[in-house]
């Protein structure tokens, strides 16, 4: 009934009120004093405070209702302690918090897309209690999923820096959802921008019988590293939409380099894995060969490299197969990763150190790695990271995969987890 119910008072609502909707109806049906939720911001280093509200009765606040702004509203999740344990184990955690009652937060997430936290103050805790909270935030997840088609108020919640038109373009061209789940697969993928914008993208996609991932790279800086980056992203996107296989991918991709690029280039890698584990198929167009972690053991990606796209000499793109097994993970990234002072970033090491991470939290070590690397300052170059987990077909290693991110009723999940 507590989902079907956060659902419907949603629906009925406005998109731009879904999250005051929800944070409605948890005051009114446990006594909630504070509700709010938290934003992760695009790059996964912060949580962004947002709907900060208090039940007025309780807090003391004028008729009127006041929104509480003592708390913090930009955490950094490096060192976070409660809200990284959140995210990480993708569990609801119960904490303490002296003169306003126990603290509950619970993971906001869709498919395995982290979109942040929900956090609220009870006076009373009790397993159920517990089991509608997480109920609500699974709840709040595919709401915010569907409003945000309607409303900028999310992209402004997962904002934390002032953003260019050269960002605007390229954040556009990237996937809605950095990460995703699914019983063959998880991946994730991470943009650090250059100071001046560098054109690098990535992206994904799935249909009913293939996983399709792409790694790119357009030469230049600012608005033309955008513009060359749209032309090559939308090209891939168009052929892979109306069914091209991989090999006419990317001749529509160079095509359109050569019509509109005003000689601009870009590098890449296309990869379609069969979802049935019959194949793997890439098309590296000069890029850095991919790394694959497997028995604790990483290596590059033996391939042959084909010239970029837009060079006027290529012929044809080569089609190669790669080894993929279950248990796999695969990193693709631009050599943003491993330029200038991001060359002390030691990419497997960190592959192996972060071995029993899922792949969101692999790519924010990794992208993480490369800013401090540059000490805080934007790097020269854009830096991108695809994180694949290849679990196999259904019915092999994708029994071991991960869980959903919901936790399902209180008598078939571990207790919840408590930090004091």
């Amino acid at each position: 009934m507590g989902l079907a119910e956060v659902l419907a008072a949603a629906e009925s609502a406005a998109p731009v009120h879904s999250i005051d909707v929800v944070a409605q109806n948890l005051r009114t049906r446990f006594g909630a004093r504070y509700v709010s939720f938290l934003f992760v911001d695009v790059v996964g280093s912060r949580l962004l405070r947002v709907n900060d509200t208090a039940d007025d009765r309780r807090a003391g606040a004028d008729p009127a209702g006041t929104r509480q702004e003592h708390r913090t509203g930009r955490v950094p999740l490096a060192g976070s302690g409660v809200y990284d344990k959140v995210l990480r184990a993708q569990r609801t955690v119960l904490a303490e918090e002296d003169g306003l009652g126990q603290r509950v937060l619970a993971p906001v997430t869709n498919r395995g897309d982290t979109i942040g936290v929900l956090e609220l103050f009870l006076d009373v805790v009790t397993e159920s209690v517990l089991e509608q909270v997480e109920e609500a935030a699974h709840a709040l997840a595919y709401i915010i999923v569907t409003d945000r088609r309607f409303t900028d108020l999310y992209h402004w919640g997962n904002r934390t820096t002032t953003v260019s038109l050269a960002a605007e373009i390229q954040r556009q061209l990237l996937p809605s959802a950095p990460s995703c789940d699914a019983a063959e697969f998880s991946l994730a993928g991470a943009l650090v921008p250059a100071s001046d914008i560098a054109g690098d993208t990535y992206d994904y996609s799935l249909d009913n019988d293939t996983l399709h991932l792409s790694v790119t790279d357009a030469m230049g800086h600012d608005v033309d590293a955008s513009l060359t980056a749209t032309l090559v992203v939308n090209a891939s996107r168009g052929a892979r939409r109306a069914g091209a296989d991989l090999a006419d991918q990317a001749r529509h991709m160079h095509q359109a380099l050569l019509d509109h690029g005003r000689h601009a280039y870009a590098t890449g890698q296309l990869l379609r894995i069969a979802l049935d584990g019959s194949g793997a198929q890439l098309v590296n167009a000069g890029h850095p060969g991919p790394l694959r972690l497997r028995g604790g053991a990483v290596e590059e990606v033996g391939l042959a490299v084909n010239m970029p796209f837009g060079f006027t000499a290529q012929g044809s793109y080569e089609v190669q197969d790669i080894d993929l097994r279950p248990g796999d993970r695969l990193l693709l990234f631009t050599d943003g990763m491993q330029e200038r002072e991001a060359e002390t970033v030691d990419l497997p090491g960190l592959l192996l150190r972060t071995s029993a991470e899922r792949p969101r939290e692999v790519v924010r070590t990794l992208v993480a790695a490369v800013a401090d690397a540059f000490g805080g300052r934007p790097p020269k170059d854009d830096a991108t990271v695809l994180c694949l987990d290849w679990h196999g077909p259904r019915g092999g290693l994708a029994a071991r995969a991960p869980q959903p991110e919901h936790l399902g009723p209180a008598s078939e999940r571990p207790a919840f987890e408590q930090d004091f």
